[in-house]
């Protein structure tokens, strides 16, 4: 009897199951009801509910039955942990499927990089679906470690864990018709297109949708996303460790669109995984905004999984595959176990089984021209510069306009008016190239902060009051081959190596915890006011996401998406405020 006949004959009931879960309140995400009942599940397949038969038999004791959670888009790397280990931490929330976009590796190693990823997730009780990088680098006004065109992407596309084309992210190549984006889009066939679109509307929006861009995750007001899931976009709500959309976004949900809504995390750090949970917080989140409790488990589970043609996963229903898990309330959320494929892989908390290996590195990631404190020295050019202004709890920015803070003929940074200098120094071809500007919004009295974790192109990104701190910032991240890194007075007082690509660390996320504890306690000690420090830099280099960003070329426009000069005079500086 093969594996079909055998599932069909315990379907049936002529064979007992492998295991039948009793006394159970079942979550029917297809009819939006509970039903109590007992389940029969074969060869990690759901056969049945009703009446059956098992070699193993447990009682819920009367416990929600939930369909296992998927994470719609989320950057491993981003929670800097390897995908053993991410899986090791967010099984026992319940997450049992995530669809992932490894464009941060593959911006470094390219190819190399997506195939580190999958190699990773091959003996993961997680299942790991890929979204193929669509632009490395996010833009051609940065310097990536890798590029990326339909050639490459076409030698993955047909590889069963490559779900479709990740966030394409260059919506003006896309919506002028660029041919290289359009042999991209087209490589999905009838497989997802991911879109990245904060801000756009009206005809560009069209013309963007008109491409084949099927999701965006990037809406930051109700409005937005409304127009957005008018014109057929499957909306990802995002709830990060920097992103916080959810509170606004659930605005827009009603019975009648929720099946076109996901609920995503994108980016979130460690700490915020293990201590707040996974899409189960998001779930609690929806839930305290107003959002059906059965609504809400649709966002991560049926909804999900359809925009991704998942079809085997996201419900508990026969033919699907036994993804699943036992809590006492819909509310809370916390699961007590947790099943994938019939096999219990958590118990309140904790996660009781193997989670894999990784491979070899493709190479090492860290090829730096030297750094000294003169390398961030900027001569004064003209009256007033552009300022890049933080905005606390969002990846997005302003460009102010100030008279620039000065002495004897060099920029200097002035912790009175919160301006710091920041810079993205090239690290992938030793190239020396070195893209000087200033912030505001971090609070940093003293020292300086550096990290290789710097959307999306990950070169090094280095903020700080004085150009020796920077410099030392630096050369700590060349020495550790990437990381975090907190400096004062010369000296580093806290860090954090990511020897894999500079993303990722090789610890256990309990370690990765600790060490970014250290580092938030530090940067709290030279005067940091946001939140999430490290999470915030990280995005001050993003090109395609508004207004003001930096790269190693130097200050990017991100609304009208091109490179601009620091400095101004009086004349250009009313032109820019009136954009």
């Amino acid at each position: 009897m093969n594996n079909m006949e055998a599932r069909l004959a315990a379907a049936r009931g002529e064979i007992p199951c492998d295991l039948v879960i009793t006394n159970a309140k079942i979550v029917n995400v297809f009819n939006a009801e509970i039903l109590p009942g007992t389940v029969g599940i074969h060869d990690g397949i759901i056969v049945g509910i009703g009446e059956y038969e098992g070699t193993e038999r447990i009682d819920a004791g009367g416990a929600f039955m939930v369909p296992g959670f998927v994470e719609g888009h989320i950057h491993v790397e981003s929670t800097m942990l390897t995908i053993p280990e991410f899986a090791r931490t967010v099984l026992p929330h319940g997450t049992t499927t995530a669809v992932i976009d490894p464009h941060e590796i593959a911006n470094v190693f390219g190819l190399e990089g997506i195939r580190y990823m999958l190699d990773s997730a091959e003996n993961c009780p997680l299942d790991i679906f890929v979204m193929l990088p669509s632009c490395v680098p996010a833009s051609p006004f940065e310097s990536a470690g890798a590029e990326l065109n339909a050639d490459d992407l076409a030698t993955l596309i047909d590889h069963p864990r490559v779900a479709g084309i990740g966030e394409v992210m260059n919506y003006p190549a896309v919506c002028n018709g660029d041919p290289e984006f359009m042999r991209r889009i087209a490589l999905a066939g009838r497989k997802t297109v991911d879109g990245h679109s904060p801000m756009l509307r009206g005809a560009l929006l069209n013309a963007y949708l008109t491409a084949g861009i099927q999701t965006d995750h990037e809406c930051i007001k109700a409005e937005e996303a409304l127009e957005k899931l008018r014109g057929g976009m499957h909306i990802h709500i995002r709830e990060g460790s920097t992103e916080h959309n959810l509170a606004e976004l659930v605005r827009i949900v009603t019975p009648e669109n929720a099946r076109f809504i996901s609920l995503v995390s994108d980016d979130r750090h460690p700490d915020d995984l293990v201590e707040k949970g996974h899409l189960n917080y998001s779930v609690r989140l929806a839930i305290k905004h107003g959002i059906p409790p059965i609504t809400a488990i649709r966002m991560v589970t049926i909804n999900t999984a359809r925009c991704y043609h998942l079809d085997h996963i996201g419900a508990i229903a026969p033919g699907y595959q036994a993804d699943f898990f036992l809590t006492d309330t819909l509310q809370n959320c916390i699961p007590v176990r947790v099943f994938k494929r019939g096999i219990t892989v958590a118990e309140r908390g904790a996660c009781i089984v193997d989670t894999g290996s990784v491979p070899p590195l493709p190479g090492k990631s860290m090829r730096v021209a030297p750094v000294t404190g003169e390398s961030f020295r900027i001569a004064v050019k003209g009256p007033l510069v552009r300022i890049i202004q933080v905005e606390e709890h969002q990846i997005v920015t302003r460009q102010v306009i100030e008279p620039v803070p000065q002495k004897d003929g060099f920029i200097h940074s002035d912790p009175q008016r919160d301006i710091i200098k920041i810079a993205v120094v090239e690290r992938h071809h030793a190239t020396g190239r070195i893209g000087t500007g200033l912030v505001r919004g971090l609070g940093l009295k003293k020292g300086a902060i550096g990290s290789t974790v710097a959307h999306d192109a990950h070169n090094i990104i280095v903020t700080g009051l004085n150009d020796e701190d920077m410099a030392v910032a630096v050369q700590a991240l060349i020495d550790s081959e990437g990381g975090l890194v907190v400096v004062c007075n010369g000296s580093v007082i806290a860090s954090l190596a990511l020897p894999i690509a500079g993303l990722m660390s090789d610890r256990k996320v309990e370690d990765v915890i600790e060490r970014q504890q250290r580092l938030q306690s530090a940067v709290r000690e030279l005067g940091c006011s946001v939140s999430n420090p490290f999470m915030t830099l990280s995005f001050l280099a993003l090109t395609p996401i508004p207004e003001l960003k930096i790269t190693d070329r130097g200050l990017f426009d991100a609304v009208q998406f091109k490179p601009v000069e620091l400095f101004l005079d009086s004349t250009n500086a009313l032109h820019t405020i009136t954009i």
